[in-house]
């Protein structure tokens, strides 16, 4: 059992107070996910350069990292520090060479996700003590996603803890099982998607980017994982423009979305929506079986 939330935001005059609205409705998901969560927000981003959000275990010196990266890389490294995790900032086109000096220099720091306008953070502890950490309520942006998670097929670590993101601006949260994912994941390593854990939900993330790279459409790679994926399963998927929700046939996990003029929010139970502005109007529903639900931002 895990507590899955998202928020895509319409109204400008709501973006900042996405990370609000999103630290409010993950700490409401405690119960169903008390071992450690995540999340991930679209703030502000430019197309010619790239974040990376990095966790390295407690007392790494981000500050003295970046630092040597930069002699390394031949850019300046921007950096933003969040307890355990940090946002490193280069020209698009240097991501490979920070990657590799990254791997070469600090292997214990872990790159958790990629791209122009994404950052992840995820951390072991209650959603609401995490929410904190990382100080999610001051954050600003278009639209976020997030997890608590109850860890029951494999260890509690930072690197379980969702959101996953095996794809630049993209990521995944998901609420079930999946039984043929080690089977998925040989084949999708062989076409070049990386994998960092053994976590199922890692692979329905890796499918999703490697369905994305073919040229689907976020709905259309939506829609085919039904015919790939074996097993349960709620996801809510973040990209760089937009927003997405897809249940499996049978749908047994909870689900509820409601949407307004200024908002579309989903939420493991409708409690996570209770406090959110307007939710008294908002159009509240079930979101059907085996149907892609998706909004995209103007470009």
């Amino acid at each position: 059992m895990c507590g899955i939330v998202g928020l895509f935001i319409k109204s400008p005059k709501l973006e900042p107070e996405l990370g609000a609205l999103l630290a409010t409705m993950l700490e409401v998901m405690s119960d169903r996910g008390p071992d450690s969560a995540g999340f991930a927000v679209y703030g502000d981003g430019r197309s010619d350069r790239v974040k990376l959000s990095l966790h390295a275990p407690g007392g790494a010196d981000f500050q003295a990292i970046a630092a040597t990266l930069e002699g390394q890389v031949g850019t300046k490294v921007g950096v933003t520090i969040r307890s355990s995790h940090a946002i490193l900032e280069v020209p698009a086109e240097r991501e490979t060479a920070l990657r590799d000096a990254l791997g070469q220099g600090y292997p214990l720091v872990t790159v958790v996700g990629t791209g122009a306008r994404m950052e992840i953070y995820k951390e072991v502890g209650q959603p609401a003590d995490v929410a904190r950490r990382f100080d999610l309520s001051s954050m600003a942006g278009t639209h976020g996603v997030g997890h608590t998670r109850m860890a029951t097929e494999s260890a509690i670590t930072t690197a379980g803890a969702h959101p996953f993101s095996t794809g630049r601006d993209q990521c995944l949260v998901h609420n079930g099982s999946l039984s043929n994912h080690n089977s998925l994941r040989r084949t999708l390593r062989r076409d070049g998607v990386a994998f960092g854990t053994d976590n199922d939900s890692e692979v329905a993330a890796g499918y999703l980017t490697w369905r994305l790279r073919q040229g689907d459409s976020l709905k259309r790679a939506l829609t085919s994982s039904l015919d790939t994926l074996d097993g349960f399963y709620t996801f809510v998927v973040g990209t760089e423009s937009g927003f997405a929700v897809l249940r499996d046939p049978i749908s047994c996990k909870p689900a509820v979305m409601a949407e307004t003029d200024d908002y579309v929010a989903f939420g493991s139970e409708y409690r996570a929506l209770a406090d959110l502005p307007g939710i008294a109007r908002a159009r509240v529903w079930e979101p059907e079986p085996a149907t892609v639900y998706s909004w995209e931002r103007a470009a």
